[in-house]
């Protein structure tokens, strides 16, 4: 389940208004705003339409203690699959 808190988190990661993910979600800033302050999981469709926006502009939601020790979080997607040169690899051939 998804907080109120992940979700004000997850909006203001990617600097979006309510009105820009109320545009995107196809729902009324009313029923955003709603479920960030109440957290209201009466509306699962609402939920699902938001969370959808948010994860495809790159937003990972993780459930309490998916990813280690604490509460529910967010976070970003990684892009790419190179990581760059880990510290222990660095040279003076590497070094740029």
């Amino acid at each position: 389940m998804i907080t109120s808190a992940q979700l004000r988190g997850a909006r203001a990661m990617l600097g979006l208004t309510v009105e820009t993910l109320a545009s995107e979600s196809k729902l009324p800033a009313s029923t955003i705003e709603a479920l960030e302050t109440e957290g209201s999981s009466a509306d699962m469709r609402a939920l699902a339409a938001i969370r959808s926006v948010l994860e495809n502009h790159g937003v990972i939601f993780l459930a309490g203690g998916s990813d280690g020790p604490g509460g529910p979080g967010i976070r970003f997607k990684h892009w790419s699959d190179d990581d760059g040169i880990r510290p222990e690899n660095l040279n003076a051939t590497n070094d740029d």
